[in-house]
């Protein structure tokens, strides 16, 4: 039975690298596809960074619901999660 099993497993995972792989390179080049609507010539922005331990600089973004939501109005509060999606699906 446990050998079944492992077989099963191993089959699966098998099966999965195989159309990871096989899949490769249509993905990759779909990809090249993708990118900023305002171009790939922009130059980086993000020249200060912050360290380690820093407290995160002040911005205001657009919630959800469209209100302007500022990072400093969350400070000292328990934690922040930012997440900011490239939006390339």
């Amino acid at each position: 039975m446990r050998t079944s099993i492992r077989s099963l497993v191993t089959a699966c995972a098998l099966a999965l690298l195989a159309l990871f792989v096989a899949d490769g390179p249509a993905s990759a080049a779909h990809a090249q596809e993708l990118g900023p609507a305002d171009g790939r010539e922009l130059p980086r922005a993000d020249l200060e960074r912050v360290a380690v331990g820093d407290e995160a600089p002040n911005f205001t973004l657009a919630s959800y619901g469209g209100e302007a939501v500022e990072l400093a109005s969350f400070r000292g509060q328990k934690f922040v999660v930012l997440v900011f999606y490239r939006g390339h699906w």
